[in-house]
C-alpha cells in the first residue's frame, strides 16, 4: 500500500531513493520495506502515527492507509505533539504554516501538502500558475475511470483552481490521461470504467471504496486554503 501511493513522485524523482521501479515488485516487500524508511518526509508521519496508536510496525496497512488515505487513527493524535515532533525531523525547512498549525495538525498527506510544503503560501503571495499545479498533483485525488488503453487511463477529476478572493477550490470535472502500469509492472490487478481511484501526480494508486473516497475529500477541505463543496 505504500508503494501505492509512493511510487509516482519517487519516480519522478522528488522524493525517496534513486530506482523508483522497484517499488512496482510487489514480490519483493522486504525491498519495498527498505525504501519506504528512505522517504523521510512520509515516514516520520508513519513513525509517529504507529507510536502515538502502540502499533509496533510502521508500515502496518492501518498506519498507511491513515497517512495517505484517512482512517480511526487519526482521531487519537495530539496536533501539539505532531508539530513538535516534526520541528524536530524538519528542523531548518523553511515555508509552509505547519509551526503554528498545533490547533490542526494531522500526521495525513494533506497536511503535509498543504502546510509543510511553502507551495500554498507561494500561491498566496504571488499566484504563480506553478505553485497551483503543484498543489493539485501532489494531493491525493479522487477520480473516475472512463476508459482505459493499454497502460493508461482516461480519469474524471475535479482540479484545484485559484478561488476568488484567495484560496483554492474544487473546480469542475475535467478529464486527464493517467498512467496505471509500467512495461507490465504494477501494483493493481486491473482497472475498468466506472472504478473509483486515487491518483497521484500522473498515476492511479489504487481503487478506492465511497468511504475511502469520502475521506480523502473531506480532509483535503479540512485545511486551511481548500473550502469544503464535497455534496
Amino acid at each position: 500500500m505504500f508503494a501505492r501511493y509512493a511510487y509516482p513522485p519517487n519516480a519522478l524523482g522528488y522524493c525517496g531513493p534513486a530506482g523508483a521501479e522497484a517499488m512496482l515488485r510487489g514480490d519483493a516487500t522486504a525491498d519495498i520495506a527498505r525504501r519506504a524508511r528512505r522517504f523521510e518526509g512520509a515516514w516520520s508521519y508513519l513513525e509517529f502515527l504507529a507510536s502515538s496508536a502502540g502499533i509496533a510496525d510502521p508500515l502496518d496497512e492501518r498506519v498507511v492507509e491513515a497517512y495517505w488515505v484517512g482512517g480511526d487513527l487519526l482521531a487519537g493524535v495530539s496536533s501539539p505533539a505532531l508539530v513538535a515532533f516534526l520541528s524536530e525531523r524538519f528542523a531548518g525547512q523553511s515555508g509552509g504554516s505547519w509551526r503554528s498549525a498545533a490547533d490542526r495538525a494531522l500526521p495525513h498527506h494533506t497536511f503535509q501538502v498543504f502546510e509543510v510544503y511553502p507551495w500554498s503560501g507561494l500561491l498566496a503571495a504571488t499566484g504563480h500558475p506553478q505553485a497551483l499545479s503543484v498543489l493539485d498533483q501532489c494531493r491525493i485525488r479522487t477520480g473516475v475511470v472512463t476508459a482505459v488503453s493499454g497502460e493508461t487511463a482516461t480519469v474524471e477529476s475535479r482540479p484545484l483552481l485559484s478561488a476568488p478572493g484567495g484560496g483554492l477550490a474544487r473546480g469542475a470535472p475535467r478529464r486527464e490521461t493517467v498512467r496505471w502500469s509500467v512495461e507490465g509492472w504494477s501494483l493493481l490487478r486491473g482497472l475498468g470504467a466506472g472504478d473509483r481511484v486515487a491518483l497521484h501526480w500522473n498515476w492511479v494508486c489504487d481503487t478506492l471504496t465511497p468511504d475511502q473516497a469520502d475521506r480523502i475529500e473531506a480532509l483535503e477541505s479540512r485545511y486551511h486554503a481548500v473550502p469544503s463543496d464535497h455534496p
